[in-house]
Formats: C-alpha cells, structure tokens, sequence
C-alpha cells in the first residue's frame, strides 16, 4: 500500500477576521477594559496585531495613523482613524478626548542621529502625556517601552524591572526618557510601562533577520557568548490587554520568555524549524562597529532599508539582552506563553506564505 502523501498544515494569513490572537482567550481583559481605547503604533508590528484582536472582540479602537488612506496592516478594520503624528499636538488631543485607556506603541526604532530618537520616543512620549493630561485625566496608560530602556545584562539570567537601568545605544536612553516622561504623571494619572526584549512572529520585519540568514544556512554574529530573552508578538499582545485591565499603577513590567537562551540555541532551533542547517560565522566586533557606521552613513544620504545602524551595533556588541520575566508575567496572570520553537513554526510559516523565504 502506498503512503499517503504528507500535507502541510496551511500558512496562516491573519487580518482582522482571523486575528493572530483569538478573542475568546483575552475576553476576560477586553470586557472589562475601559473603553474607547486610543492606539498609538497601531499600523505598525505589534500594534496591528492588538488592532485586528481588539476588532475581533467587537470593539473599535481610536487609532493614529500618518496617512489614513494607507494605514499598513490594518487597512480594511472597523476602527476610527485620527490622522496625524506624535509630533501633532492637536491630533493627539483628538486621539485621547475621552478615551478610557490609551495604548502607546509608536516610537522610531532606527535612526542615523540620537536627536531622532530623541524625537520619536522621548519628545513624542511627552506630547502624548500632555494631550492626556489635558483632555483624558482619568485613562489608563499602558506604554510600550523596550528591554533597551533598561540595558544589556552582565550575567545571562538578566534584570530585573527593579534594576537601575543602564542603557548603552541612543534608542534605548530615549525610550528611557520616554518612561521618564509617562513617570513624571506621578498618581494624577494611572500609567504602568511594558519593556518587551526583541519581539519575533508575523509582520516582523527585524527578527526576520535571523529567519532570512536561517533560511540561508549561514548565519553571522558577534563573537562571544550571547543570551537573548524573546518574546512572541501573540504573548505581547497577551501582556497588553492584561496591564491595561488589571496591572498595577506605575508599575514597570519586564516581558518575554521565562528562560533566556542562547544565540546559538536560538539559530539551531531556527535552522531546524525551518527544514535545514545553519552555520554560524562569528565576526570581530569591529567589522560590526564598520557595517554599522556604514548604515548610518547610508541613512543620512537616505537610504533607509540597511538593518544595521551605528546604534544597533552597539546594541549587537552588548553581552546578553535578558531579562527577569517571572515576577511580571505572574502579576499579569499571563503563565509561561509560547515557547520559542512553536512561535517560530508558526512565522515561518506566515514568512513563506507571504513570499519573504523561500
């Protein structure tokens, strides 16, 4: 008897009617948010993967978009477009007038200059708590600030939300000074911040690099032993809805996977997911700081498409960007999420659907 041929289980292709998390597993969170909820970063990774959940639960988020003849991902949702930006006082006022919580996701993750960062997540962070402070004193606060923030880690089991951050690039010191600015609400509004590590899954556009080198069968890092705490952007998703309903006023949560791992680890489990092997080439730290420098250089000439930045190197140099996940995720009732090679199965998965590997 012949055996019967093997199938695939179908690439998964998410939008607003099929959203990456199901709405059922967060109902507890989204029936007792207070509602309108205002959106920053909602066309981009992360948050239009919390537009398209919100949207399956029936509700209709406020959300800024730039242009709302092409709001990215979410093009197509029942939700209110405000057009305009962090740097629109006024459209932020609109955003915020009323609402019940506010979910702040945009920020600049690359830039040639620290003025940019500086910019976009610290200068943008206080426009957005000042619109609130004008015409939303009684929202909720969630905002998404970054593992950055609070810097590498000298020892593999990383930081805790209560260590003193010590950040070393320019994007994380102005996502540090983003917190500052949310903090300086003090208990006239209710706020609590989010430091999710490096965020993987569909729509992905950075840790799609590690995918893309995977794919390849060649992957090039730093030299040196390096740990990595990750974060599926389901589990983010998770995290929040959970803050915006039940965290903690003013508290600091650290997400991501229980156990860190290491870079090595993370491209065998990447290589095995994805059908093949991988072999990994380490590089000295000054071919990084080069390449680096060179994708700044490009930027300023604008050129913007180049992965790595004179601070990101910096950023890839460190020694472990871990954190100490437990305590937070169990405040948030959130349980262990998902493990790595699971969440990697299913971007892969979305990557080839979508043409982005072969």
């Amino acid at each position: 008897m012949n055996k019967p041929a093997s199938v695939s289980a179908p690439a998964p292709d998410y939008s607003p009617a099929n959203p990456l998390v199901q709405p059922d597993t967060v109902s507890a969170w989204t029936e007792v948010i207070p509602q309108p909820i205002a959106l920053t970063g909602g066309t981009g990774f992360v948050g239009s993967h919390l537009v398209d959940t919100l949207c399956g639960a029936g509700l209709r988020p406020r959300v800024l978009v730039r242009d709302a003849a092409a709001p990215r991902w979410i093009a197509g949702v029942d939700a209110e477009w405000v057009e305009g930006s962090l740097e629109d006082r006024e459209s932020l006022r609109s955003l915020v007038d009323g609402a019940g919580t506010v979910i702040h996701l945009a920020g600049v993750l690359r830039a040639a200059r620290a003025s940019e960062f500086d910019r976009g997540n610290r200068v943008g962070t206080a426009n957005l708590v000042t619109a609130i402070k004008g015409v939303a004193p009684d929202a909720r606060l969630v905002h998404v600030s970054s593992l950055a923030a609070a810097g590498p880690s000298p020892e593999p089991e990383g930081l805790a939300p209560d260590d003193p951050p010590r950040p070393v690039s320019a994007y994380g010191r102005s996502k540090l000074a983003g917190e500052a600015e949310v903090a300086a609400l003090g208990e006239s509004t209710w706020w609590c911040i989010l430091r999710p590590p490096g965020v993987y899954g569909p729509r992905d556009s950075d840790v799609f690099e590690f995918f893309k080198m995977a794919s390849k069968g060649l992957a090039a890092i730093p030299a040196g032993e390096r740990w990595l705490t990750m974060a599926y952007v389901g589990d983010v998703v998770r995290a929040v809805l959970a803050a915006a309903a039940t965290g903690g006023p003013g508290e600091i949560y650290h997400l991501g996977e229980p156990s860190p791992q290491k870079l090595d680890d993370i491209f065998g489990q990447l290589a095995a997911g994805g059908g093949g092997r991988v072999r990994i080439v380490r590089l000295p730290p000054a071919i990084i700081r080069f390449a680096g420098a060179a994708g700044s250089a490009v930027r300023v000439l604008g050129w913007r498409r180049l992965p790595l930045t004179r601070d990101k190197a910096t950023e890839l140099l460190a020694r472990h960007w871990t954190a100490q996940t437990v305590s937070s995720l169990e405040a948030l009732g959130l349980g262990t999420g998902t493990l790595f090679a699971q969440g990697a199965d299913t971007t892969w998965r979305w990557y080839r659907l979508k043409g982005w590997v072969r």
